[in-house]
């Protein structure tokens, strides 16, 4: 028996249905790709604060640590103390030192003073033998002294110019050695200088905390040698928290520098944070030209297909809740917002 042929009303519906299903779709599928440029969205993010090592300015065994790992300190914290001793000793030397050199700088302006007298006197003794030359020459002519007597005089006149000459040398002499410029003394400043630099030295013994942070990677104990300019451990950087997110580029054009952010994080489900967009990333990593520590790296997630390239954003966190602090590396997921919706 053959089956009965579907009426024409229930094939135009069918064909109606049809349209208008595959109408939703196109629409539904350009509104959600509007949305996704309006508010552009990437869970290939993670929370982020800036990491220092903590490195001593001198080398010396630790003799105390007063931290523990990720333990949180506050700016001006005693972190830990390396063998003052031997840079104690190196400043009691300085100081040492900076007697002697006022002692000599003393005896240096005595024979300065010395020199200066001697100076005045072989002065007055050319200006003696001068004027005995000056009063002889006239009677010279006259036949009234004897010329062995004037030629006597003129000796004595060089002689005295001589010894004058020797004596301003001496002076110069006795000035250079006293090193005094101005105001200024150079050996004393040297001296000073240098308790300068052993009471630094003493100083850096003691390493303090430089802002408020939370230890970070400690695997130091008391007895372990601390070499100068080698981080012991690292120091995270609590007052200021961002989130790296890396969105496509073709997301560029609706991603603008002050617009909010609403950031979720997978440590604590359906809370959400608020951030705002400092800055996109000017330079990335590419796998043919490598630059490592230099650019940030963002790399496609496929290898096989030409995916757009992923641009670091970097987005400033508000202080956290009391009930929810970051952590370094805590996976997120952002959400920007256009600039004129808060």
């Amino acid at each position: 028996m053959a089956e009965p042929k579907p009426h024409a009303g229930l094939r135009l519906l069918g064909r109606l249905l049809g349209l208008a299903i595959l109408a939703g779709a196109v629409l539904m599928g350009w509104r959600v790709t509007r949305v996704g440029f309006e508010y552009p969205r990437t869970d290939d993010a993670e929370v982020r604060a800036n990491l220092i090592g903590i490195a001593p300015h001198v080398s010396g065994p630790l003799v105390e640590l007063h931290v523990v790992d990720n333990q949180e300190v506050r700016q001006g914290d005693l972190l830990f103390v390396i063998d003052p001793r031997p840079y104690q000793a190196a400043l009691d030397a300085a100081h040492a030192d900076l007697l002697l050199a006022r002692s000599e700088l003393q005896a240096m302006s005595n024979a300065v003073a010395s020199a200066v007298a001697e100076v005045q006197v072989r002065q007055l003794q050319l200006e003696q033998a001068t004027d005995v030359v000056r009063r002889y020459e006239p009677l010279l002519k006259t036949e009234a002294i004897e010329a062995l007597s004037v030629d006597t005089a003129r000796t004595a006149q060089r002689t005295a110019a001589a010894q004058l000459e020797e004596s301003r040398q001496s002076l110069m002499r006795q000035q250079n050695l006293l090193g005094q410029f101005g105001t200024l003394n150079a050996r004393i400043a040297a001296a000073a200088s240098a308790v300068t630099a052993a009471q630094l030295n003493v100083d850096y013994c003691r390493v303090t905390a430089p802002f408020d942070g939370r230890v970070a990677n400690m695997n130091i104990a008391v007895g372990r040698y601390a070499e100068e300019g080698q981080p012991l451990f690292g120091l995270v950087d609590i007052r200021h928290w961002f989130v790296v997110a890396n969105y496509r580029e073709t997301y560029l054009d609706s991603i603008a520098v002050g617009a909010p952010v609403d950031v979720f994080l997978m440590a604590y489900p359906g809370r959400r944070f608020r951030g705002t967009v400092q800055g996109v990333g000017w330079a990335v990593q590419t796998e043919d030209q490598p630059l490592a520590g230099l650019v940030a790296e963002a790399r496609p997630d496929l290898n096989w297909v030409r995916l757009a390239q992923r641009l670091p954003v970097r987005i400033a966190l508000e202080s956290p809740l009391p009930d929810a602090p970051f952590r370094m590396g805590m996976t997120a997921v952002t959400t920007i917002r256009p600039a004129a919706v808060r």
